[in-house]
């Protein structure tokens, strides 16, 4: 089972919705929550959940990849992303159980990496997730995913147009590959913005999980 960090409901409310957030290479749940603390004010009924991904990052002490980034070749992207796919489910599905959830209350957020992770592992789940929001990341298996689609949680997208780690043209990219896949998907550029998650792509993203979690 992924180890994770998690960051309760306000208050001691009960969680009636949560999210899954999905770090990016090299980081870790505890360096990823940030962007939950940022969120929770708004969203004060839910709890916020970062696992780690399930393999040490070699050259980042104490960070965590979900696959390789030495060979960037599609199939072994893909490859990687069927890999760490596996302890992703088992670990949605202990959240659903242990909370007590239906997936319609569950949302993931995806930096880089995690977005990857995120879009690859939520529309192959047999009952949709309440939707997925990803930043600064990519489509994986674009071309496999009509055919391996299980489900069409709504997805948000945003990306820095200055982006120096995942280029911004992979944001239209994985808009166009979600959208022939029957996925409800829209999409919101960041003028300037490089790698990184600004105020305005904080803002429309707690307005996506908001709609989307009900």
């Amino acid at each position: 089972m992924l180890t994770d960090v998690v960051l309760e409901p306000l208050g001691g409310q009960e969680a009636t919705r949560a999210v899954i957030i999905l770090h990016g290479l090299g980081d870790n749940g505890q360096g990823i929550m940030g962007l939950g603390e940022m969120m929770r004010m708004a969203m004060p009924n839910t709890v916020f959940l970062a696992p780690n991904a399930p393999f040490p990052c070699p050259y980042v002490p104490g960070g965590y990849q979900w696959f390789s980034s030495e060979d960037w070749t599609p199939h072994i992207i893909l490859q990687g992303a069927q890999k760490a796919a596996a302890p992703l489910n088992e670990y949605i599905d202990h959240i659903l159980e242990t909370r007590k959830l239906a997936p319609s209350q569950v949302a993931l957020v995806g930096f880089s990496q995690g977005t990857m992770m995120s879009l690859y592992v939520a529309p192959r789940r047999a009952e949709a997730l309440a939707g997925v929001l990803g930043y600064s990341g990519a489509l994986i298996g674009g071309t496999s995913l009509a055919q391996e689609k299980k489900s069409a949680p709504p997805v948000l997208l945003i990306h820095g147009t200055s982006d120096e780690v995942v280029p911004f043209k992979a944001m239209n990219n994985a808009l166009e590959g979600l959208k022939a896949a029957g996925i409800e998907a829209s999409a919101m550029a960041c003028p300037g913005l490089g790698h990184t998650v600004d105020n305005d792509g904080l803002r429309q993203g707690v307005a996506f999980l908001k709609r989307v979690l009900g």
